[in-house]
């Protein structure tokens, strides 16, 4: 079993598309995957066909509360491999009031470990700032996976990312590794986006993904379906190039065995 973040400081880098579209993927080829949306905007919840507003259990109740996982794990419509616990914006509290808990940066740690033995991946969706959601998160994690927009200020908060990894590395998860680096919205015709592709790859060398994720219509309107691009329209390019990632990413798993 490994458990991954998906994590970036930048917003609108296509961190939650990524999550919903490699876990569905994952799933769809054998594996038992769990996401875990740990984002107050809730958007991996709904992209996957959660209707988060009628939510009576969300990762707010399972941070906060003294209650089971099990009791906040719901099925993905049409993925039998595929399970979530969903956020709503009751979380954008929980930041506030995790500072006041006992053991607060492992909670989220301590609650996995009652199913963890139950999937193959658990994948969690990380809000876009480094709080105490994020810290639960990458405190229960084995490694990172970056998404990153080829774009020139994707390249300013590098440095400002590998930072918190290793503070949480150093202070709270020694075991914490970069699982890798996605690149996201990726158009080859555009010189400035292959010299960042460059920089990244001189910066984070092979932990750089050969699959990218291009800009694509099809894959920006599935979440309003409620639906991962695999069920929304599994031939389009979004989808090819999710699937690959997938691929890539299952591959990546048996080399580290």
């Amino acid at each position: 079993m490994k458990t991954v973040s998906i994590f970036n400081q930048k917003g609108g880098v296509g961190k939650t598309t990524t999550n919903i579209n490699l876990a569905a993927y994952i799933a769809l080829k054998g594996h038992r995957v769990l996401v875990i949306d740990i984002d107050p905007q809730g958007n991996t919840s709904s992209g996957l066909g959660v209707e988060k507003e009628k939510l009576e259990l969300t990762t707010y109740e399972l941070l906060l509360n003294d209650i089971s996982i099990r009791d906040v794990i719901q099925s993905v419509p049409q993925i039998d491999n595929l399970k979530i616990v969903p956020s709503n914006m009751n979380l954008a509290s929980a930041d506030l009031e995790l500072s006041y808990e006992e053991n607060r940066e492992s909670i989220l740690k301590k609650k996995i470990e009652e199913v963890k033995n139950e999937y193959d991946y658990i994948i969690i969706d990380c809000p876009p700032s480094l709080g105490l959601l994020t810290i639960n998160a990458l405190t229960a994690s084995d490694s990172v996976l970056i998404p990153m927009q080829c774009e020139y200020y994707a390249l300013e908060g590098i440095s400002q990312l590998v930072k918190t990894i290793q503070k949480v590395k150093k202070g709270l998860n020694r075991n914490l590794e970069v699982e890798g680096v996605v690149l996201t919205m990726f158009d080859p015709r555009r010189n400035l986006q292959l010299q960042v592709v460059e920089e990244l790859k001189t910066y984070f060398g092979e932990l750089v993904y050969e699959n990218s994720i291009p800009r694509n219509v099809r894959l920006a309107e599935a979440p309003s379906f409620g639906l991962p691009i695999a069920l929304y329209d599994d031939k389009a390019k979004g989808a090819e190039a999710y699937s690959d990632l997938a691929d890539e990413f299952l591959r990546k798993q048996v080399k580290e065995v």
